[in-house]
């Protein structure tokens, strides 16, 4: 017998994979917000973002609505396209993490890339840019760095 099935049917996987959160629900996007905050500020403070360089990164939110953020004076849900930067931005920082030691990692989208997926320009770039799409790009890349596609 196969080591997923036994003799009363297939095996559970004891710890199956987290689901998707969904940001069309609004309720779902009020309990990721202060999270997601918090790690966009942290983020920010690590790559050595700039204000503009972080509005731009969040899809041009306002000045005073990252300065709003960075002080906990932010309420309400943060809009399901913000979320989606943060998270994708999350999993690059964690991907470059995992693949070089510091400073290395914390550098690395501003140092100029000749890869092909940058043509010599600082991954930065193409995260400001390239917008959502540009963001998933830089993330497969890294994540194919690290041997996950």
């Amino acid at each position: 017998m196969s080591a997923s099935v036994s003799a009363i049917g297939p095996a559970v996987d004891p710890d199956p994979p987290p689901a998707v959160a969904n940001l069309a629900d609004p309720a779902t996007r009020l309990r990721l917000t202060p999270a997601a905050i918090d790690g966009i500020v942290r983020l920010a403070a690590i790559w050595r973002l700039t204000g503009a360089e972080t509005c731009a990164l969040l899809g041009d939110v306002s000045e005073r609505t990252w300065f709003r953020m960075k002080n906990g004076e932010r309420t309400g849900a943060l809009p399901r396209d913000v979320l989606t930067r943060i998270s994708v931005l999350v999993g690059i920082f964690k991907g470059l993490r995992l693949l070089f030691s510091e400073p290395l990692s914390d550098e690395w989208i501003r140092l100029p890339n000749k890869g092909p997926v940058y043509g010599g320009r600082r991954p930065l770039d193409i995260l400001i840019d390239g917008g959502i799409p540009g963001m998933l790009e830089v993330r497969r890349h890294i994540d194919a760095l690290r041997g996950g596609l």
